[in-house]
């Protein structure tokens, strides 16, 4: 008996429990988040001259990776810019990990307060690095970046390197006075 009289109270305190997290998430929101340039990651090929086409395979995947940092980027609380408007100065500038400074010009033209950018090098026919690194657009100072060692070179081990590169390195805490 009295365990029908309490049930309604303790739902009443579990269903007010959501609504007491929300105001800490408003004010999150309200804050906004930082606009950061999430370029494509880029493959890097050690003695190649001048530009070369990529693999279908390579292509595909250097997308896949390009999107899962997207959307880490996005779930760690930064808000990519669109950067289609800046389609050709990325090409004219490509690779954005050579070009020291434009891919934060870039960025800046686009809106953006921090810029991630990146790149797979080919040590190996299996085993690849991938490298990336954030910056500020203003300043060009780098405020965090990272390397992991991909073995495999397939879609999973891909993931997984980009998985890995996010939670070890470029926000295992928080960007410098950005908490």
């Amino acid at each position: 008996m009295l365990v029908l009289r309490t049930l309604p109270a303790l739902a009443a305190l579990l269903v007010g429990l959501p609504a007491a997290a929300a105001p800490e998430q408003a004010q999150v929101e309200k804050a906004g988040a930082e606009k950061a340039a999430v370029f494509g990651i880029e493959l890097a090929e050690p003695g190649t001259i001048g530009p070369r086409p990529l693999r279908p395979e390579d292509a595909r995947r250097l997308n896949l990776a390009s999107e899962a940092l997207r959307r880490a980027v996005t779930e760690r609380g930064l808000e990519p810019v669109d950067l289609g408007g800046q389609a050709a100065a990325i090409r004219r500038d490509a690779p954005l990990y050579k070009c020291e400074g434009c891919a934060e010009k870039i960025a800046q033209a686009a809106g953006a307060v921090l810029v991630v950018y990146g790149y797979v090098q080919r040590s190996a026919p299996q085993v690849l690095n991938l490298n990336v690194t954030i910056t500020e657009a203003e300043s060009g100072k780098v405020l965090r970046g990272g390397q992991v060692v991909i073995q495999g070179d397939t879609d999973d081990t891909w993931l997984h390197g980009v998985r890995s590169l996010v939670k070890n390195r470029l926000f295992a805490e928080p960007l410098p006075n950005r908490s």
